[in-house]
């Protein structure tokens, strides 16, 4: 009976999977976007209905606005906090939800209506940046405030002869039940339902017949934000409130929506709720069976599972032919001099690291790390079209596997990155499997998923990866030389600078050659059109799978210069989260081209960037996180190009002015 008891107190964690992911449903039906940001939407809604419960403050999710306003003014000569009431302060918060929404629709999604997957997968990472950052930013406590404010439903227990439940766990199922049958009753039987369904399929076809778009577009992603943000509301005691882990849930959500196939209530309901249930349930397993380990998140295994299962039987090997592009991919200029230009930044790089002080050095090395994890995003997602969230899991287990085979095999630098690196490369190709019959936004909510999985149940298996204590890699030397990242008090040292910088200059070099070669024509041309691709003779799974071998290869080397870089290796460094931004700063810097991922590694955290704005202002870094996701939106909106697209545009004007100007004169 233990085991039905746990089954009920999942569907907790199962109610709020089932409430995020009508929301998925929602959005996906009005514009077409998966939004990856809506967990982390629904989270800020929650954080600001527990601040302004405990301070009577509303905060503002806009840089540039006032953080807070005063809704609840405190009386004078009284010592205490004024509070709204619960029922006020959950007005105000779908309110905030609701505008929210609003917002994202109509300056971001309404936008995207046309564009790629890639853009609408970016845009919505953006989001999700956007909303993790802003909430670190605003609510400094991460969570102390829900701890010190009681929710607001009865959490008294309820006992029917064995089984037992929470007042507050039933109370939120029912309000998902309710919100499933009015949203389908919605969808089904109303104006409003037959206008979102007719949009979807055709807007052109709505326009026509007098059906607004985008008073139905906002009204779902209102809908949608307001649904997301109540459920974390009522259930954000039994989920750790945090910014990132809550912004998560997303993945079982996704798993949800992906059952119901983006379009049924009641299906994605019901498998949201038994997700929940089933990670609630392997939960209690781990502390009852002794064979399974405790350290461990096999729960977070189940969505990544279903996921993999759906998209394998659901997913095709090619594209239906009625599938079409309707705005082109960001175009992947063919480099001119790979070589030198990548031996001129070298250059500079080993300049500064021999000039500079310690904080600069500390920032080559980074930047330059970062910029081989963003090489490893151009080469899949710019030259291949192939989106991935997991190019950070490919470098921590190449990280990890250092210290594996040094210590089990006396494999030693050089060849233990090499050897590391090829195995992240295998387990790129098992993680990119999916990639032969999936594509687009359901690829990209594969590699998350298993980003996810990874994370849970490898990088916390302590064999694996040291545990809490972390492991421990060995320094690099060559020919005695010790080239460690810190030693003796000396941090950030020259010496394994160059190394950091030679990495870099080589994998560079060898991907400019690989770009002006036939195997990146086959990639451009897969990116183009699979069909026709294949059509032509290429045989389009064996390129994606050859994509991903070298992409992962490539994000194996920069995990491998991240563990050398630390002095203990945890798996705090290759968080999904990390996975996120690795593509948000590349999609920002310029995705389909080799100076877009060495602009990358500027813009990386840590990096040259963040080095430059502490010397201008010591607090101004901290806002670089919130303000990658902001600039990734509007990058996604305005300049799909990214950074270094746009200033290829500018030079290329200029020179058309000129040589007509010139044409003229002669």
């Amino acid at each position: 009976m233990s085991h039905v008891n746990f089954l009920l107190q999942g569907l907790g964690l199962g109610s709020v999977i089932a409430a995020l992911a009508l929301g998925v449903v929602l959005t996906f039906r009005a514009s077409g976007v998966v939004n990856f940001g809506h967990a982390a939407t629904g989270m800020y809604v929650a954080f600001s209905y527990y601040e302004l419960r405990n301070t009577g403050e509303l905060v503002l999710p806009i840089l540039g606005l006032p953080d807070r306003i005063t809704i609840v003014g405190q009386t004078e000569g009284a010592t205490e906090v004024a509070q709204p009431t619960e029922t006020t302060a959950l007005i105000i918060a779908a309110l905030l939800a609701a505008a929210i929404g609003a917002l994202l629709y109509f300056g971001v999604f309404r936008w995207l209506r046309t564009a790629p997957a890639l853009g609408r997968v970016i845009a919505s990472v953006g989001v999700f940046i956007y909303f993790i950052g802003i909430a670190d930013l605003r609510f400094a406590t991460r969570g102390a405030t829900v701890g010190t404010i009681d929710g607001p439903l009865p959490n008294d227990l309820i006992t029917w002869g064995r089984l037992t439940n929470r007042q507050d766990i039933l109370l939120t199922t029912a309000f998902v039940l309710l919100a499933t049958i009015g949203l389908a009753a919605l969808y089904r039987y109303t104006r409003f339902g037959l206008a979102t369904r007719a949009a979807a399929e055709n807007e052109r076809g709505a326009v026509l017949l007098g059906l607004p778009p985008d008073r139905i577009g906002v009204l779902n992603w209102m809908l949608a934000t307001v649904v997301g943000g109540l459920s974390v509301i009522l259930v954000a005691e039994r989920v750790s409130l945090d910014p990132t882990n809550t912004g998560l849930l997303i993945v079982p959500a996704l798993a949800a929506a992906l059952v119901g196939s983006f379009t049924s209530f009641g299906a994605t309901a019901a498998a949201g709720l038994g997700i929940g249930m089933l990670m609630t349930e392997l939960f209690n397993l781990q502390s009852e069976w002794s064979w399974l380990p405790t350290d461990l998140g096999i729960q977070q295994g189940v969505p990544f599972l279903l996921i993999i299962v759906l998209m394998v039987f659901r997913g095709q090997s090619l594209p239906d032919r009625g599938e079409v592009q309707l705005r082109a991919l960001p175009r992947a200029p063919r480099p001119s001099h790979p070589a030198l230009a990548s031996l001129i930044v070298a250059a500079a790089g080993l300049v500064g690291l021999l000039t500079l002080g310690t904080d600069w050095r500390g920032a080559i090395i980074v930047s330059g790390t970062a910029a081989v994890l963003s090489l490893s995003v151009v080469v899949l997602t710019g030259y291949v079209g192939q989106i991935s969230l997991a190019q950070y899991t490919f470098a921590g287990i190449a990280a990890f596997m250092i210290v594996r085979i040094t210590e089990g095999w006396g494999v030693h630098f050089p060849l233990a990155p090499i050897l590391a690196a090829v195995v992240s490369m295998a387990a790129g190709l098992v993680i990119g499997f999916p990639a032969v019959r999936v594509r687009g936004i359901n690829l990209a909510i594969a590699t998350l998923a298993a980003a996810v999985a990874v994370e849970e149940l490898v990088f916390k298996w302590s064999w694996f990866t040291g545990g809490l204590v972390g492991s421990r890699v060995e320094p690099p030397t060559l020919f005695g030389w010790d080239l460690s990242a810190n030693l003796a008090g000396d941090f950030e040292r020259w010496e394994f600078g160059v190394v950091v910088v030679v990495t870099a200059t080589v994998l560079f070099i060898a991907v400019g050659n690989l770009r002006r070669s036939s195997t990146a024509v086959r990639w451009l041309a897969v990116r183009s059109n699979e069909r026709a691709a294949a059509a032509a003779g290429i045989d389009v799974s064996g390129t994606k799978l050859w994509a991903f071998a070298v992409s992962s290869f490539i994000a194996g080397l920069g995990g491998a210069l991240i563990a050398y870089r630390q002095p203990t290796l945890s798996t705090g460094s290759f968080l999904v989260v990390s996975s996120l931004i690795a593509l948000a700063i590349t999609y920002l810097a310029g995705i389909t081209s080799l100076s877009g991922a060495a602009v990358a590694g500027i813009l990386a955290t840590g990096g040259l960037l963040t080095v430059g704005l502490e010397r201008v202002s010591d607090g101004s870094s901290e806002y670089q996180f919130a303000l990658n996701g902001l600039f990734l939106i509007i990058a996604a909106v305005v300049y799909p190009s990214g950074i270094t697209g746009a200033v290829r545009e500018v030079v290329a004007r200029r020179r058309a002015t000129t040589s007509r100007g010139d044409a003229v004169a002669t």
